[in-house]
Formats: structure tokens, C-alpha cells, sequence
């Protein structure tokens, strides 16, 4: 009884701990709302200059979040994949091993060292795929122009890829587990069946380890849309309004409220930074909750 009753409060702690983050964050977040002259939820302007007239949304704070995000998943998820069954399947263990080390090792360099490298290298590096994305399929919304000039990079396509290489690790290495963990009755069962080496991955590592690749990518996804340092080091600012094109740029939530947090001295202004930091917790909590379902409730392993 005594083990049940610690094992149960150390369980409410988390659920105390985050319903109290988010009333914390309402509760600062309101009074802004409601002094706001502009639309909270389709306002591009973000202006809190004045206490006395504040302009606010978050339109294009979550158009930036969400894209450099998407995009970064996009192109993580087929390579922490691909990496995780190389690693498990197909690699001799002299080789696994260390590659496993160096993965994982990945996942501790800090976030302002991938920003630099993303401003000062890579930006410029990824200019000729951007014109070239823009020149071919300009026609689709995602590579059509932006609201800052792809010559200089710091976009939103230069963001994501950013954002992918950060949250490798963390997919690879959840992909990895899981997969190590398939049953070797169901391996040996395809093998004599006759399949081949595809055909045993497809038909029992991949469908085995599919709810642990969901909650790798979305823990990947979490890091993503929380991530300050690097996108506010790579992302150029934009002086006017977003159209949901990769080349676009500005700010994410969490970048934004980075760049405004020496000037959190007054109540309401500083509450609009709150207002948008706790549609950022709804939004990362939303993602886990899907993810969770499409997991089917469960991780194997």
C-alpha cells in the first residue's frame, strides 16, 4: 500500500507539474489577449512596444514553427530510419558499434554550435538547391518566393535542415532500440518461408518497430518545435508577412520569445510573449497526444 500510494503521487507529480505550467502561462497570458487591438490567432503583426496599444498574433509565429518543423521531420525520418536499419540489420558489429557511438555523440553538441554552423557553412552551400527548387517548382506554394531573398539564406528551407540533422539522433536511436528488440522467432519464421533479407526487414522488423519510429519522430518533432538557439542564429527576420513557402523567413515561437527576453519588464507586453509560449505548449502537447494514437496507445519493446 505504502510503495502504491509513493508509485501514485510520483505519477500525479507530472500531471500536477504540467497542469500548473499551463495555468501559469493562461493566467499571464489573458490580460495581453484581452488589451490586444489586433487578431491573436491571424495577425502577422507582433508589435508590444506599447504597453498601451499592443498589436499581437501569432499567424506567422506558427506558420514558421510549423514549416522549418515538418520540413526538418521530413527529412529525418527516412534517414534516422535508414540508419537504424543499417545499424541493426545489415552492418557486422564491428562496424554498428562505433557508428551507434558516433550517432548518439551527435545528439550532444550544442544547439548553438549547429546554429553557427548553419549560418556561417551550410547557408550559403544550400543557396543553388533553393534557386533551383524556385526556378523548377515555383509553382507549388512550398518553393514558391518567400518574404526574404534566398541569395542570403537563413530561410526557412536552411532552418529545416538544421532542425533534421539536430534530431537525427534522437530518431536513430529510438528506431534503433526498438528494432534490436524484434523477436527472433518472428526473424527465423520469415527466413524459412524463404524470404530475403528485405523481405524479413519489411514484413517483421519495420512493422514490429512502427510505434517506436512514431514516438522517435515525434520526440524528434518536440525538439524541433522547441528549438531557440540555432533557429534564431540561422532564420533572417522578415519585414513583411510569410506565405507558407519554405523560402520564407522569421521567427518560430520559441526563437521569438528568445529574442525579446531582456525587455520582459512590463506586465502586458511581456504577457504576449506568455500568450504565444502557451500556444506552443498546447501545440506540443496536441503533437504527442496524436502521436500517442497513431502509436496505437503503445511502443513495442
Amino acid at each position: 500500500m505504502i510503495f502504491r500510494s509513493l508509485a501514485t503521487a510520483a505519477g500525479a507529480t507530472i500531471v500536477a507539474a504540467i497542469a500548473l505550467i499551463a495555468l501559469f502561462l493562461l493566467i499571464r497570458a489573458v490580460p495581453s489577449i484581452r488589451a490586444n487591438e489586433a487578431n491573436f490567432f491571424t495577425s502577422t503583426e507582433f508589435s508590444t512596444g506599447d504597453a498601451n496599444h499592443l498589436r499581437f498574433g501569432i499567424r506567422d509565429l506558427f506558420m514558421v514553427t510549423v514549416l522549418s518543423s515538418v520540413f526538418a521531420l521530413a527529412i529525418a525520418v527516412p534517414l534516422g530510419v535508414g540508419i537504424a536499419l543499417f545499424l541493426t540489420q545489415y552492418a557486422p558489429k564491428t562496424l554498428s558499434r562505433p557508428f551507434s557511438i558516433l550517432v548518439d555523440l551527435l545528439a550532444a553538441v550544442p544547439s548553438i554550435v549547429f546554429g553557427l554552423w548553419g549560418y556561417l557553412v551550410l547557408a550559403k552551400r544550400l543557396v543553388p538547391l533553393e534557386n533551383l527548387l524556385n526556378d523548377d517548382l515555383g509553382w507549388f506554394f512550398l518553393f514558391k518566393n518567400g518574404n526574404v531573398s534566398i541569395g542570403g539564406g537563413g530561410t526557412i528551407f536552411t532552418a529545416g535542415v538544421v532542425l533534421a540533422v539536430m534530431i537525427l539522433p534522437i530518431i536513430t536511436s529510438v528506431s534503433r532500440e526498438v528494432f534490436n528488440l524484434t523477436p527472433r522467432a518472428h526473424i527465423e519464421a520469415a527466413q524459412a518461408l524463404g524470404a530475403t533479407k528485405w523481405e524479413v526487414v519489411r514484413m517483421t522488423v519495420l512493422p514490429y518497430g512502427r510505434s517506436g519510429v512514431i514516438a522517435g519522430s515525434m520526440l524528434g518533432l518536440g525538439r524541433a518545435l522547441g528549438e531557440t538557439i540555432a533557429v534564431l542564429v540561422v532564420l533572417r527576420t522578415a519585414t513583411k508577412a510569410g506565405h507558407w513557402s519554405l523560402f520564407d523567413g522569421g521567427y518560430t515561437f520559441a526563437s521569438k520569445i528568445a529574442s525579446a527576453a531582456s525587455e520582459f519588464s512590463q506586465a502586458l507586453p511581456t504577457g504576449a510573449y506568455i500568450a504565444a509560449g502557451f500556444v506552443l505548449f498546447v501545440l506540443t502537447f496536441l503533437v504527442n497526444a496524436l502521436a500517442r494514437i497513431a502509436a496505437g496507445g503503445k511502443v513495442n519493446g
